[in-house]
Formats: C-alpha cells, structure tokens, sequence
C-alpha cells in the first residue's frame, strides 16, 4: 500500500482543491492530509474564514482523503511523515524546492495548480480585506452551515 501525504490550509473549499487531491489521491492508495490550525496560520499571517474544525470536517468528507490531522508547525512535517509510513510527500508547484531536504525520507512530488482558481483570489473577489468584512463573512459561512445542515 503506497501512503501520500500533503499539507495546506484549505480555506473555502474549491474545485482547485478537489483536484489537487485527486491528483494526490491517484499518486497512492491513501491520502493523509496534514491541515494547517488556526493557531499556525496566524504565525504564517494567514486568516481563514473557516476554523480549522470546520477545515477538518470538509477535508474528511473528501472521498479522496482517508484522514487528516492537525499542521502546527513547519518542522514537524519529517516525523509526520514517518509516522504516518508515507512513501510520497506532495504538495502545490508554488511550493517547489521548499520541501526537497525531505526526500532523505520520502519520494519528494509538487503539482501543477489548478490555474485561475485560488482561495486567495477568492478573498480578493469577494472584497475580505479587513477585519470587520472578514467577520462578516465568517458569520455568512456559519449561517449558510446551518442551512445546510438543515437540508
């Protein structure tokens, strides 16, 4: 059984990501997705409009992904992987040579992103460039949850 194993943040859940993860998914048998905290995202200066329980969820109702487990820091990614008995690490061509000290451990793999789609530019679009919108919206995304949750 070959393992693969990513990271991100995956904040507003898109066919970007879908794909990227099905490409992942395709690379192996399982796919263990490391998802980054809040708490790690603010030392990255990163704001999510999802917390990262909600992230979690969506992440683990992908039928590409078969678990997924907290990101707190950068330097942890060496013993995740050999805990986790990964044989690939992967992760977005944004990313290229970043990783590649770990393919000591592990085959080393970055991926083509999906082109014209990004959480970041979604942001932009939808106009969260301050705080108050970004509570705005986090506000909207949990109401929405509900209605959803409804049906």
């Amino acid at each position: 059984m070959k393992t693969v194993i990513t990271y991100g943040t995956f904040d507003l859940f898109h066919s970007g990501h879908v794909k990227l993860l099905n490409r992942l998914r395709d690379l192996g048998d399982r796919l263990i997705v490391g998802c980054s905290t809040d708490s790690f995202n603010r030392i990255k200066d990163k704001r999510t409009v999802y917390p990262y329980e909600q992230r979690k969820e969506i992440l683990e109702a992908c039928r590409y992904v078969d678990k997924v487990f907290p990101e707190n820091t950068w330097e942890q990614k060496r013993e995740d992987i050999l805990r986790e008995g990964a044989d690939i690490f992967a992760m977005g061509d944004d990313w290229a040579g970043y990783f590649d000290d770990l393919s000591e451990v592990v085959q080393v793999i970055y991926l083509p992103r999906t082109p014209d789609i990004s959480s970041t530019d979604i942001k932009q679009l939808i106009g969260i460039t301050n705080q108050e919108r970004l509570k705005e919206a986090l506000n909207l995304v949990q109401r929405l949850d509900k209605v959803v949750r409804k049906l």
